[in-house]
Formats: C-alpha cells, sequence, structure tokens
C-alpha cells in the first residue's frame, strides 16, 4: 500500500511540474523606463485610441508620431509603445491597454512588431511570431514566439485628467 501512495506523490508532483511550464515570458524585452503623458481630453483626443482594435505607435527615439509633443520626461521603452484599445485583463472590461512593440524573440530595439489589420495580431516581420494584442494579454500565437512561451512586455495603462499615463 504504502508503494502505491509514493507512487500517486511522484505522479502528482510531475504533474504540477508540467501546469507551471505553460507560464508566458514577457519579460524577455529589456526592462526600460516607460513614461508616456497622455493625460487630459485634448491630448488623449488627439493621440489616444477610441475603438476596439484601434492602435498607435509611439516611439521617441524614431519620432513617431511625428508630430507628437516628446519632452525631456517621455520614455517609450525598449522598441517603442504599442498603444491599442483591447481587453484588459487585469479589468475584464475592454479599453486602453499598451505593450513594447519589439519582438521579445529577436530582442532588438530595430525589430519591432506591426498590426495584422485582418486579425489585429502584432506580427513581427523577422520571425513571423504573432502575438494575441486584442485581449489585452500580448501572448504569443504562432511562430518562434509560441515554441518559446515569449510574450509582449506589458505596460500599465492608468486613467488620468480624461485621459491615460503608460508607464512600466
Amino acid at each position: 500500500m504504502k508503494p502505491h501512495i509514493s507512487l500517486l506523490l511522484i505522479i502528482a508532483s510531475v504533474g504540477l511540474l508540467c501546469c507551471g511550464c505553460d507560464k508566458v515570458n514577457n519579460k524577455e524585452v529589456p526592462a526600460y523606463y516607460v513614461r508616456l503623458d497622455l493625460s487630459g481630453y485634448g491630448l488623449w483626443n488627439v493621440y489616444g485610441v477610441s475603438g476596439v482594435g484601434d492602435y498607435r505607435f509611439f516611439d521617441r527615439a524614431k519620432g513617431i508620431p511625428s508630430n507628437f509633443p516628446y519632452n525631456v520626461n517621455t520614455y517609450t521603452g525598449f522598441g517603442g509603445i504599442l498603444l491599442m484599445i483591447g481587453l484588459d485583463i487585469s479589468t475584464g472590461n475592454y479599453g486602453p491597454v499598451a505593450y513594447d512593440a519589439a519582438c521579445p524573440v529577436e530582442s532588438q530595439q530595430s525589430v519591432t512588431v506591426g498590426i495584422d489589420n485582418e486579425n489585429l495580431n502584432a506580427v513581427c516581420p523577422k520571425c513571423g511570431s504573432r502575438y494575441d494584442v486584442l485581449q489585452g494579454s500580448g501572448t504569443y500565437i504562432s511562430g518562434p514566439a509560441a515554441t518559446n512561451r515569449l510574450g509582449l512586455r506589458i505596460y500599465r495603462v492608468t486613467p488620468n485628467n480624461g485621459g491615460y499615463v503608460i508607464t512600466h
């Protein structure tokens, strides 16, 4: 009887270890400062996003968008910021969500995802990895990111004075 209990404990332990392997690594891209202030209705109405699937990229180093009033207190992460309206997994409601635009497989500032407008997935132009950004998770869908369980780095989006502030 005792050998059966030991065997059950071993099987249960292996099962628990396997369950922990499904976790998504969204910290592969280096952590850089992030602070994008879109506070106030005016700034948010011009540069924010408004409908489900609506998106915009911000990259201070590349000057994207070209007319954005970047200042010394603006930081756009490692590969820029992808801002879109999607499902906020922390609240379960649709609203603004933000990610680092750098592909975690490539982990280079110059290799950033774009959006496939047919299904609103983020797609890396170099490795072909696809990410779920509409559901607010940045989780891998396919490609090398799925093989390595890599997701996009998620940023915090906080309401502020009719707009939002994006931080790390």
